[in-house]
């Protein structure tokens, strides 16, 4: 049995970037996620691009929940308009919880905390903890460096061919929301708890 994805973890850096494309991703993201009836699941700040895409979610009338551990409501400042969110007591379990919550994972442009995020979900996969797919999208370039040391790593055999197919990279959020659209989630991958 299977079902369609009704909820999205997005990956996204605290701040804007250099490009103001990534912003732009980032809103239209927000915007397809809460048009297309899923639940956008994100990091709960609203600074950089995890502002944007929150509040082009909310915006778009969509449902929103922000997961953040407490030291960073002082530096990520929550986005006050959320319909939910979910304080923690540490970056681990902000990404346990977001993991849980989430049916689908998208990766937009960040720093060292999104590519943390990735790759913990991308292993997870690796060892067979789940199913979820895993959208990358390679806004202006971002994902080029990151996609070079995953074939190195792999040329240099230490993953498997295969592992490259563990993800998907795309160009642009169509693409993406694409890609989500016609991918169920069986029972066993899907979140443990339904928004």
């Amino acid at each position: 049995m299977s079902f369609p994805i009704q909820s999205v973890a997005v990956f996204c850096g605290a701040r804007v970037g250099a490009d103001p494309a990534h912003a732009e991703a980032a809103r239209e993201l927000g915007a397809a996620i809460a048009e297309a009836g899923m639940t956008l699941i994100y990091g709960g700040g609203g600074v950089g691009l995890m502002g944007e895409v929150a509040r082009a979610a909310v915006e778009a009338g969509g449902r929103v929940r922000g997961v953040i551990p407490e030291f960073l409501t002082r530096i990520e400042r929550p986005y006050d308009q959320l319909t939910e969110l979910e304080v923690t007591g540490s970056m681990h379990t902000r990404k346990t919880r977001m993991y849980e919550l989430a049916d689908a994972f998208v990766t937009l442009s960040g720093g060292l905390g999104t590519l943390d995020e990735t790759v913990e979900v991308l292993t997870w996969r690796q060892l067979n903890l789940h199913n979820k797919p895993i959208i990358v999208l390679d806004i202006a370039g971002w994902a080029q460096p990151f996609l070079a040391l995953l074939d190195a790593i792999i040329a240099q055999g230490f993953a498997a061919e295969s592992h490259r197919r563990l993800i998907s990279v795309v160009a642009g959020v169509e693409e993406a929301m694409a890609l989500l659209g016609r991918a169920p989630v069986s029972d066993t991958a899907a979140s443990a708890e339904r928004l």
